[in-house]
């Protein structure tokens, strides 16, 4: 005990030659791990059958309603970029950009205090009738934004768009009137003339560059300087062109079957053998 601080070589939380009990070594978890950060295990029924290749195309899952929760099932169905992802997409290009919109400090008030931490928004878009919006908030700015970017590719939705007039060429613009609402502020977006371009603030500029709209009118009611509530009412705007039954859409058509019916044999294969797996071990 002579001349140590209380007597237990150095303090609390050293094991052998002074390296600590952390998460350095050979031993810690994280990037040394088997297969590294970047490998994606697939947890729910649908991420195993898109990881499998049962399900090749995303409009599967948007047609029998399926509950997207793993943002890495997005990833695998747009080709990957060359510049990063960042930015805002060419119209019709097929390929997921995505951007931060706002970020913006929020506080909390306890009994010690105010909390502190940072709220991200984060658009999606492949500028071909997909977009997605995401928000988190988290104490470090890299961790809202990642956070963000994650909640908004499982928020990614498909984007109905038509013609104002004749149907030449490719769709350009909303296919009805549609309205959205988030707070105060509402947002009714017009079908426009192929030119026109997007006639309203810089935040429904963004949004209809993700979403692949060249040519829309817009009106806005409410408190807009609230960026984040304008980005959620614009999103739900656009969220409402497949929810209206229009004529061209009257024909009956069949519908095939749901993937968990029709690879219910292969997901009950696939349950079983890691359960023998577990058993072997």
């Amino acid at each position: 005990m002579g001349g140590e601080k209380g007597g237990f070589g150095g303090g609390f939380g050293k094991g052998k030659d002074g390296k600590g009990k952390g998460k350095g070594g050979k031993k810690g978890k994280g990037k040394n791990k088997k297969g590294g950060e970047n490998s994606w295990v697939p947890l729910t029924k649908l991420g195993r059958l898109v990881m499998d290749r049962k399900i090749t195309s995303i409009e599967d899952i948007y047609l029998h309603s399926l509950c997207v929760k793993e943002p890495q099932i997005i990833d695998i169905f747009f080709p990957k970029d060359k510049d990063g992802g960042r930015g805002l997409p060419a119209i019709g290009s097929g390929i997921l950009k995505d951007d931060v919109m706002k970020i913006m400090p929020v506080q909390k008030q306890t009994s010690a205090g105010q909390r502190n931490r940072f709220k991200a928004f984060v658009c999606i878009g492949d500028g071909s009738g997909h977009i997605g919006l995401g928000v988190k908030s988290s104490k470090e700015v890299a961790h809202a934004i990642t956070g963000g970017l994650m909640a908004a590719k499982i928020n990614l939705i498909p984007i109905r768009r038509g013609y104002w007039g004749s149907r030449l060429g490719l769709p350009h613009t909303v296919p009805m009137k549609v309205n959205g609402k988030c707070g105060s502020v509402s947002v009714r977006l017009i079908p426009a003339p192929r030119g026109t371009g997007v006639v309203g603030s810089p935040t429904t500029k963004k949004l209809m560059a993700f979403a692949g709209i060249a040519d829309v009118f817009s009106s806005s009611r409410g408190h807009t300087k609230t960026r984040g509530n304008s980005m959620k009412a614009t999103f739900a705007a656009l969220g409402m062109t497949y929810k209206y039954l229009t004529p061209d859409l009257w024909k009956q058509t069949t519908l095939p079957s749901a993937p968990y019916q029709e690879f219910s044999d292969y997901l009950m294969m696939a349950k079983t053998k890691k359960v023998m797996d577990k058993e072997d071990m």
